[in-house]
């Protein structure tokens, strides 16, 4: 298949042409034996020998003249070449004459080939026996003798005579349509200075004209008209799907452009070059497809800046993604308290001053606890600085797992903690309180598991917006009053504002 792509496009094409005569040539012979077989010719032939033998030898037989018989083999073996031995065998199987050494030449009992011939002999109207004579194979042995046989010498005057003459005639044809010669020579020219590859197809795939910058491409020396696209190594390489489906193909079978495809195409040792192949159907005048016309365009340098750019717009994202965190590192250090992780004070009042806001607005209830751990200073003393720290931590953990997402937790200031609760009025807000007051007795102690047994309790003072508070500052002082109650009333306990002293100190007492 290789050999072939190498000859020109006549030359395949007288190939193929011999290759129909020859296999016709075949083939009316098996069907109606227009050539000679020379194994039946030679049988006939020599069968005919032998049964004039046969009949020649009958007389002698019948006198029992076996001189006569015997000069009669020896004659018949020196004046025919083509004899190799003869024997006169009875209906008995045993040999009466002989001439050469038949016995070696025939088996006894077998049958008439091309090469070994018997003819039966009557004595009277009895059978009597045979005569059987061997002869040189019809067939050659050797490469001079098969040459010299006339079926082989038809086939080769057919083989030599027939590809002279096809390929003359058809090298005169296809010059009539070699596209050099029908697209005049400043068209070609005008195609060459042309930046990017042009191949002109006809409707069945076959190159046509092929610019210089196409055949550059792959570095494509030799002549590529007549050649079927599709048949081009490194172009169905880089499509690599069925030949009816290539661009070309796909556009003369539908008559629309198919346009943008991206290839990538081996270059040698280099990097492969990126192509946009687009492939737009030629029609004629009343709309019939004639052909195509196929563009490559070389992306690769274009590609290459595309991808530098793009490394560039993702080191810049990536860099915009950094100074994101870094400010979102610094809100969190504007915003949050480093120790305990809560909201610091500036941070809540910008967001708690909207949520009451929007609470007055849709009328919605608000609540307010405030927060203080019990005998604090006494931890520092007993414990140093570095517990009265984790004391802090553990607390604000307890509060920060009890908090909902809606919720605002700030540490308002050395071991107080203020929580706003949204949508809940002073005697939910208190059962809340009463919780999470529970929580921190039970869990903040454990906590720290450095020093065993250790007790920390909270007080919490509520208060909710239906008691008048105008602002959030006033909604907390109502809760630090009662924050102060509980404290006064013995601490680890939850005071609710009630609006009036009396209330404050009824519940303190309960």
């Amino acid at each position: 298949m290789r050999a072939m792509r190498l000859l020109s496009p006549a030359a395949r094409t007288s190939v193929a042409l011999l290759s129909v005569t020859l296999c016709s040539t075949l083939l009316a012979d098996l069907v109606f034996g227009v050539l000679r077989d020379d194994v039946e010719v030679a049988r006939h032939a020599r069968k005919a020998i032998v049964e004039n033998l046969a009949i020649q030898l009958a007389v002698p037989i019948q006198k029992g003249d076996r001189d006569t018989i015997k000069r009669t083999l020896l004659a018949m073996t020196a004046r025919d070449g083509e004899i190799v031995s003869i024997g006169v065998r009875r209906a008995s199987g045993d040999i009466y004459s002989q001439s050469g050494d038949h016995s070696r030449q025939w088996e006894s009992g077998e049958a008439s080939t091309a090469n070994h011939i018997a003819a039966t002999i009557y004595a009277g109207k009895a059978l009597w026996g045979a005569v059987e004579v061997s002869f040189r194979p019809v067939m050659p042995s050797t490469s001079l003798g098969w040459a010299t046989r006339p079926l082989v010498e038809i086939l080769l005057v057919l083989t030599i005579g027939g590809f002279s003459i096809y390929f003359w005639h058809i090298h005169r044809a296809l010059e009539q349509f070699d596209p050099t010669r029908t697209i005049p020579q400043r068209v070609r020219k005008a195609l060459d200075t042309l930046s990017e590859g042009v191949m002109a197809l006809d409707t069945a795939g076959r190159i046509v004209l092929a610019n210089g910058a196409f055949r550059a491409l792959h570095g494509d020396r030799g002549n590529l008209s007549g050649r079927r696209a599709s048949e081009i190594p490194w172009l169905k390489e880089a499509l690599q799907r069925p030949a009816d489906d290539h661009p070309w193909n796909v556009a003369v079978r539908t008559g629309s452009t198919v346009a943008g495809e991206l290839l990538e195409i081996a270059h040698g040792r280099d990097e492969p070059r990126k192509v946009k192949l687009t492939a737009s159907p030629i029609a004629d005048a009343r709309g019939t497809v004639r052909g195509c016309l196929v563009s490559i365009t070389d992306i690769t340098e274009l590609d290459r800046k595309n991808a530098a750019l793009e490394q560039a717009l993702i080191e810049l994202e990536a860099s915009r993604r950094r100074v994101a965190m870094q400010n979102e590192d610094l809100r969190q250090l504007a915003n949050i308290d480093p120790l305990t992780g809560c909201m610091n004070r500036r941070a809540f009042f910008e967001t708690a001053e909207s949520l009451a806001a929007s609470a007055r607005a849709q009328g919605m209830p608000l609540a307010c606890l405030m927060t203080d751990i019990d005998k604090f200073k006494a931890f520092n003393d007993t414990y140093g600085h570095a517990v009265g720290d984790q004391v802090l931590q553990q607390v604000a953990r307890v509060l920060n797992a009890a908090m909902r997402p809606t919720d605002l937790l700030c540490r308002y200031g050395g071991e107080e903690f203020c929580i706003l609760l949204p949508s809940l009025d002073a005697t939910q807000a208190t059962q809340v309180a009463e919780r999470i007051r529970a929580r921190v007795e039970a869990q903040a102690g454990p906590g720290i598991r450095s020093i065993p047994d250790l007790r920390i309790t909270a007080s919490f003072g509520v208060s909710g917006i239906e008691f008048g508070a105008a602002s959030v500052a006033a909604l907390m002082d109502q809760a630090d009053q009662a924050l102060y109650a509980a404290k006064e009333a013995g601490r680890n306990r939850v005071i609710r504002y009630d609006g009036d002293r009396r209330g404050r100190r009824q519940a303190a007492t309960n």
